[in-house]
């Protein structure tokens, strides 16, 4: 009886997790959610969950959460938090764009209060350790920088969101709607030109690659027309289901980050009581 229950409630921690990654992709609502009682303890505890996806989820809302730099050091002394990122990293059937996004997650808390030489030294061991764990055929990450024609709304952006998703080797994002633009991190083995092809597929939205010139300049340097093999995430459930679609259905809670800061609020409540009700009976 207790499996089934457990069971039954697989769909809804997957929704409530990427609700809330959904939600701390915003940055009006990055302190809030760390400020909540219950959602930050949560997030930790799906750090442990069975269901890869959770997990992953999970630590692109730490990510996002972890850019406002007044969270961090709320985030670093919450307990579990440091343990558990420990735990994914370390943990042999952990996937490797999850090994390196934890320790992503980990290096940017563990600097939080450190002077700038430990720093520098508690960064590069902690790439050495997630070098070792992720085997030779992983090399380091690198950072893309896109401009996206077309990422004008929030249900542009979960289109985009999706499409990154999907592709594999894609380790993490983050939106900066004002000026259409979104940071990747790759695997170095992953091609941008796949971000290109996986955006392009949208029919709505087109990426160009923002570089830097020698004398530091921006420049926006347009991808070739040819689309690129790009490798899916097979072996993982869809991000976003069918019904859940923002596409699709405008009154979800998705469509509404940002626009209607009434409803994250609310949306806020309805996770931190799931959360409660799912682990601290």
């Amino acid at each position: 009886e207790k499996m089934n229950s457990a069971m039954s409630e697989e769909p809804d921690a997957l929704s409530v997790v990427n609700q809330l990654r959904d939600l701390a992709a915003d940055p009006l609502n990055r302190r809030a959610i760390v400020q909540d009682q219950g959602c930050l303890p949560g997030l930790i505890l799906f750090l442990d969950h069975p269901n890869p996806p959770v997990v992953h989820s999970a630590l692109l809302a730490l990510r996002y959460l972890a850019e406002c730099r007044v969270n961090r050091e709320k985030m670093k002394s919450e307990l579990g938090m440091m343990l558990s990122l420990q735990n994914v990293i370390q943990k042999t059937t952990t996937p490797g764009e999850t090994k390196l996004l934890a320790s992503e997650v980990y290096d940017i808390l563990q600097s939080s209060s450190m002077s700038d030489m430990d720093n520098v030294n508690e960064m590069n061991y902690r790439r050495r350790k997630a070098q070792f764990f992720l085997g030779s055929t992983n090399k380091r990450a690198k950072t893309v920088v896109l401009h996206i024609d077309g990422l004008d709304d929030s249900s542009r952006r979960n289109l985009c969101e999706e499409a990154l998703l999907k592709i594999k080797g894609v380790i993490s994002f983050t939106f900066q709607m004002a000026v259409q633009r979104c940071v990747v991190r790759i695997r170095s083995d992953l091609k941008a030109e796949a971000l290109a092809t996986a955006i392009a597929s949208t029919k709505v939205m087109k990426a160009q690659q923002v570089v830097k010139s020698e004398s530091g300049e921006e420049m926006l340097v347009p991808f070739q027309d040819t689309p690129v093999e790009v490798e899916q995430n097979t072996d993982l459930p869809e991000y976003l289901p069918e019904d859940e679609s923002p596409t699709k259905e405008q009154d979800k809670a998705v469509s509404r980050v940002g626009s209607h800061p009434e409803g994250a609020a609310s949306w806020l409540s309805t996770a931190a009581n799931f959360l409660s009700r799912s682990f601290y009976w």
